[in-house]
């Protein structure tokens, strides 16, 4: 018959297990330093103030991303890409990114699409699941589908920067 281990031997130490701290303040992990500027949200912001009224000022952007990656994390043809990353600075990035580009008043601090997104592997089809939860979460929050489509139309040519196979 075999033994169990003691419960002396610290597992995640035995095996290099290393553990990363939040932020308290903010709750997100730690990255690597990066140069931040507005330029990082990939696209121009839109001009006055009409398009951030249609999504709701910054309080209807940030219940449209709020739900938005909560569908994303739901979605079974996309929850592998998302897991294990920071939501908690996902959530804030992207509220930031939309509102930059709504001309609601945000900066972005965010790195820019290409770095961020290296490494994910994603796949046009997966592009495809995360534009339609943001469509869903627009016409949720009552975006009117012209504004959909006008963010919609600045956010497309940052695919490249986002499909990699």
């Amino acid at each position: 018959m075999q033994q169990t281990p003691a419960d002396t031997i610290d597992w995640d130490e035995e095996f290099g297990v290393e553990t990363v701290e939040r932020d308290p303040s903010t709750g997100e992990m730690p990255v690597d330093p990066y140069e931040q500027s507005n330029e990082n949200a990939g696209a121009v912001p839109f001009e006055g103030e009409s398009m951030a009224a249609r999504f709701g000022g910054q309080d209807g952007i940030r219940r449209i991303v709020e739900r938005f990656v909560d569908l994303n994390f739901a979605d079974p043809r996309i929850a592998a890409i998302f897991e294990g990353h920071d939501e908690v600075r996902l959530r804030r990035t992207l509220f930031e990114q939309f509102c930059y580009i709504l001309n609601a008043g945000c900066d972005y601090t965010g790195r820019d699409m290409r770095s961020s997104h290296e490494g994910l592997g994603s796949r046009k089809a997966e592009l495809n699941a995360v534009v339609e939860n943001l469509q869903k979460a627009m016409h949720e929050e009552g975006v009117p589908f012209a504004a959909q489509n006008r963010l919609l139309a600045k956010l497309a040519p940052m695919k490249g920067d986002v499909v990699e196979r």
